[in-house]
């Protein structure tokens, strides 16, 4: 198995203006609203970012898990979703740590497993082999003309216990560790000490930068120097 890629990253929100405050301030394409979450109580926004993916979800069911999530501990960082060659070894290796899997597809393009996030630690984290492996059935029809050019780089991770989690991490995605981070085949995990666990920011890149932190201002956004707080997580731009 090669390593995984970062394929996805989700924000759970209370409102669907968190769709439309990401498209206006990053540029980005028009959202996918994917009919298929309505299977967990909610409703959806998928941008895609080059060839990787950035959602918001926004719960409509007061049973849907992402509103106890945001009940917890508010909006913020909710899953990340990454791209295996080995989607079967992975499902073994989970299965073997008493990880649970709470939602397992296989369809003929795309096979995913989400792992529980009270036991993988912090966030729910879906492993999913794409057929063929540029292909993404979540970011829906044609999502690569919607694309805008950038890349997710990494995200953070915060934890009492950092080092536990990022070994957790890195063993069941059969990706490098290296201290407190997860290395990825195109991107980065950093695990950070705090005294709750949570998916806390998300990094990125575009080729427009300034022109981005000039719109987040303008739309009354709270920016620190190249991050973007935004429904509970921070954008870094890199």
């Amino acid at each position: 198995m090669t390593l995984p890629r970062l394929r996805q990253l989700v924000i759970a929100s209370e409102t669907n203006d968190t769709i439309d405050t990401l498209k206006d301030v990053f540029g980005l394409g028009e959202p996918f609203p994917d009919p298929g979450v309505g299977e967990f109580g909610l409703v959806n926004g998928v941008f895609a970012i080059g060839d990787q993916f950035l959602e918001v979800v926004v719960p409509v069911a007061e049973t849907a898990p992402a509103a106890r999530f945001i009940a917890r501990g508010g909006p913020g960082g909710y899953m990340a979703i990454f791209q295996t060659d080995d989607l079967e070894g992975v499902r073994t290796k989970a299965d073997g740590m008493g990880i649970r899997r709470v939602w397992n597809a296989d369809l003929e393009d795309i096979s995913a497993s989400h792992l529980h996030p009270a036991d993988i630690g912090a966030a729910i984290v879906s492993v999913d082999e794409a057929r063929p492996a540029n292909s993404w059935r979540w970011g829906g029809p044609d999502w690569n003309r919607r694309s805008k050019a950038g890349r997710l780089t990494g995200a953070v991770i915060e934890s009492p216990d950092p080092d536990a989690l990022a070994k957790r991490w890195s063993e069941v995605l059969g990706a490098g560790l290296a201290g407190r981070k997860v290395q990825l085949e195109d991107a980065a995990l950093e695990f950070a000490p705090a005294e709750t666990e949570r998916l806390v920011a998300f990094r990125m890149n575009f080729p427009d930068t300034e022109d981005i932190l000039a719109r987040a201002k303008r739309a009354g956004l709270a920016v620190d120097g190249q991050t973007i707080h935004v429904a509970g997580v921070s954008l870094v731009l890199e």
